[in-house]
């Protein structure tokens, strides 16, 4: 046995809406270990506290905990509730309707009558304009206003305004002006936290850059106060590891006392979706082969829906969260409410309904026997017989099918006249459904074919639904990773460090000096490597990858052009020849045409810096060539009229023979159930392969 002293650890930490997981992997062996707690919403630091003790009364010590990540909806939760900073703004004077006019355009549906933005998350009273101007070139044409800020923070600080935000025309092009109200903010409210679009966001178009920096205002206090009490939680344990850091969007991880540095915050919004893309597209596509997946992250509040091809995850530059405006670089992740808390009702016209709203960790579902009256999916998956009782988390929790069956019955059987089990299953339907809807849609703006692909499910209600959803959309198999509950938790495992930095030059690619363009590109990698000296890590080795963003001139879109290959040491002529190329051939790609006799336009330069760290390896281990047997069996209905009796087995024992559904396969993270018509084999990483029977 190995010795206790000598082994070293990396922790991974998902924080989900009802469990926080924890997984503790063994350097040398990379065997993990799993704890799930039930999360805190309060305090989300108390539950991953909590799991990181347990793993200590178990017999690690702190010291030889070398490594910690984790992924936290912290940012995403706060800006749901609405519960962020009290905001100030400041802007260039003559532009304060920005935030009102926005991009004009209607981000859901066109047709909607009552149609509503959401509430501006800055109020006109709390907005200032402040003198000073900067023109498109970069050079200052009116001198900044500094009577005018003093004047402004005093009064916002009088309002409430404890984080403010600064977004003036051209900051990108010269950010001297911002700079220089950071200072003076700070001089009249040391305690202010300040967020500048010109850090944020260095690009053009001000809907945009101002949404995104607002954002970042709004919320960089209550991740700067989480970070905080986690970092002091986790010391206090005796881990004392430099290496700390926290999931962001794009599917990196970024030293955990950063989050509040550089307008860093507004990178965390995805946070806890993107570690299980991560762990999708490290784990099962570059260490197995697995190319072409959908991902199905189904947890206790939410399903989180996303698309790899070629084993890397489809990125996205611009896009939106609870209706907000947010362009920075992140992983194509769509979020529904569909998850094992979703709350299923009656409508008024005498429907079953099922979400948006959710019983989420307190009181979670009416199983749970807590204080929850109205059923929930998790409450119908155990109805139809998909969960053991008596099972949950390996036998820690009990789940009580008497309380589920008395709250669907009071809720569907008297005023639609339907059996227990009969609207137990109709839930599941319906959220199966509900997936199945959002999958197909994501698929068609991708021009991506769902026969081509293998679903990924992972969450602890994820194989409970994955082969009833891929029946739906005709997704040819399936495949569960080994610990699918805990899935996330170990994608923090598998993440580099990962900086994304952009700056905004507009020129015609043809007539671009190609010194013009090294230099840009130099000074966004002089400004990584100065923010990797700040964050203790300008002794690894690291990688920049050099993007550049084109249109067609008149454009108004972009599209995000890699430079990766084209190029030795610095841009050549002849590696804006090759670009040009690569942009029409890209173009052709995406959108069915090209136009090769039009001027392109150099909009905006990328620099991604990646520290390579050890990552996660799937553990190969030939299986015995045997029978599997099932430990007992249980009854178990897809459309409460007809019952199966299904045998139950236990992941761990399974071999490598073929399972046949109707089945049922517990451990002690998740449940998989295999409907009538489909088999699963385990291979050799442990992954269980579902597929539709010939």
């Amino acid at each position: 046995m190995e010795n206790a002293s000598l082994a070293k650890y990396r922790l991974g930490v998902d924080i989900g809406g009802t469990h926080t997981d924890l997984v503790l992997s063994n350097l040398n062996t990379r065997e993990i270990l799993i704890e799930k707690v039930q999360s805190t919403p309060a305090n989300p630091s108390l539950a991953v506290l909590e799991g990181i003790q347990r793993f200590l009364d178990n017999g690690i010590e702190p010291n030889s905990i070398d490594f910690f990540s984790h992924g936290t909806t912290v940012t995403t939760n706060t800006l749901l509730e609405m519960k962020g900073a009290t905001l100030g703004m400041l802007i260039t004077k003559g532009f304060r309707a920005i935030q009102i006019v926005q991009s004009q355009a209607r981000e859901s549906n066109q047709f909607e009558l009552k149609f509503k933005r959401p509430t501006p998350l800055v109020s006109q009273k709390m907005t200032r304009e402040i003198g000073g101007r900067i023109d498109e070139s970069g050079t200052e044409i009116e001198e900044l206003d500094k009577n005018e800020i003093r004047n402004a923070v005093q009064y916002l600080r009088l309002k409430g305004a404890t984080s403010f935000a600064v977004c003036y025309i051209f900051s990108f092009m010269n950010p001297e002006h911002e700079k220089c109200t950071a200072e003076i903010i700070k001089q009249e409210f040391p305690e202010a936290y300040v967020s500048l679009s010109s850090e944020v966001l260095p690009r053009i178009r001000e809907w945009p850059r101002m949404s995104t920096t607002m954002l970042n205002a709004y919320l960089e206090p209550c991740l700067t106060r989480y970070s905080r009490d986690l970092d002091l939680g986790i010391k206090k344990l005796g881990i004392t590891t430099p290496k700390c850091f926290l999931m962001q969007s794009n599917g990196g991880v970024m030293p955990l006392d950063q989050t509040g540095v550089g307008g860093r915050t507004v990178q965390t919004l995805l946070s806890g979706p993107a570690a299980g893309v991560q762990a999708t597209s490290h784990l099962l596509g570059e260490q197995q082969g697995w190319k072409h997946v959908v991902t199905m992250d189904m947890g206790g509040t939410s399903c989180d829906i996303a698309f790899i091809q070629d084993s890397k995850p489809i990125e996205m530059t611009e896009g939106m969260i609870a209706e907000r405006r947010l362009d920075v670089p992140a992983f194509d992740i769509s979020t529904i409410s569909a998850g094992g808390g979703t709350i299923a009702r009656l409508t008024s016209a005498n429907f079953m309904s099922v979400g948006p709203d959710s019983a989420g960790a307190d009181p979670g579902p009416v199983c749970y026997g807590k204080s929850g009256e109205h059923p929930t999916v998790t409450d119908a998956d155990l109805i139809c017989g998909f969960l053991n009782p008596s099972f949950l988390l390996g036998g820690n929790t009990d789940l009580d099918k008497k309380r589920a069956q008395h709250a669907i019955r009071k809720t569907f059987s008297g005023p639609m006249g339907l059996s227990v089990e009969e609207a137990a299953a109709g839930i599941v339907r319906l959220i199966n459904a509900r997936m199945a809807d959002e999958i197909r849609v994501q698929a068609a703006k991708k021009v991506i074919d769902l026969t081509t692909l293998t679903l990924v499910p992972f969450g602890g209600a994820g194989p409970v639904h994955a082969a009833m959803v891929a029946e739906e959309l005709h997704i040819p198999r399936i495949l569960i990773p080994p610990n699918p509950g805990a899935f996330s938790a170990l994608g923090l495992l598998c993440s580099d460090v990962v900086h994304d930095y952009i700056r905004s030059d507009i020129n015609i690619l043809s007539k671009l000096d190609p010194a013009r363009a090294e230099y840009f590109f130099e000074e966004l990698e002089n400004q990584a490597i100065n923010d990797l000296k700040n964050e203790g890590l300008s002794a690894q080795p690291y990688e920049f990858i050099r993007d550049i963003d084109l249109r067609y001139a008149g454009q108004g879109y972009e599209i995000k052009t890699t430079l990766k290959g084209l190029y030795n040491t610095s841009i050549t002529q002849e590696v804006i020849a090759k670009v040009q190329d690569r942009f029409h051939t890209l173009h052709h790609n995406l959108h069915g045409h090209s136009a090769r006799d039009q001027e392109i336009e150099v909009v905006s330069y990328r620099v991604r810096l990646q520290v390579p760290v050890t990552k996660q390896k799937p553990i190969y281990q030939v299986l015995r060539d045997e029978i599997s047997t099932p430990e007992n069996t249980r009854s178990v209905t897809f459309n409460g009229r007809e019952f199966y009796t299904a045998p139950v087995y236990n992941r761990v024992q399974l071999n490598s023979s073929i399972i046949k559904g109707p089945a049922i396969i517990e451990q002690f993270d998740s449940t998989t159930v295999l409907p009538q018509g489909w088999k699963a084999r385990t291979d050799d990483f442990g992954n269980i392969i579902g597929e539709r029977q010939d």
